[in-house]
């Protein structure tokens, strides 16, 4: 355990921090599971434009690498095209 004042504010700044980057990650995976369960194209690419812009704002933070954004994006859209 941290024995400086300053110490004990980053590991709880931390912590902090981590829970809020956890929960950006859980909504952006909860939104990719919603494109998938979807059967109708209509409603698919409406949840596919919500999860793309989210999937966005995560990568421009920095809690996921940009490529791997772009490989997320690019499986939903191809199953959202797919879809009859």
């Amino acid at each position: 355990m941290p024995q400086h004042q300053s110490a004990i504010k980053r590991v709880r700044q931390n912590e902090k921090r981590r829970k809020h980057n956890q929960a950006q990650i859980s909504k952006m995976r909860t939104l990719i599971k919603k494109v998938y369960e979807t059967e109708e194209k209509q409603q698919a690419e409406k949840h596919l434009k919500e999860a793309t812009s989210y999937i966005d704002k995560v990568a421009s933070r920095g809690l996921i690498h940009q490529n791997n954004a772009a490989r997320k994006k690019s499986k939903l859209t191809t199953y959202v095209n797919n879809l009859e």
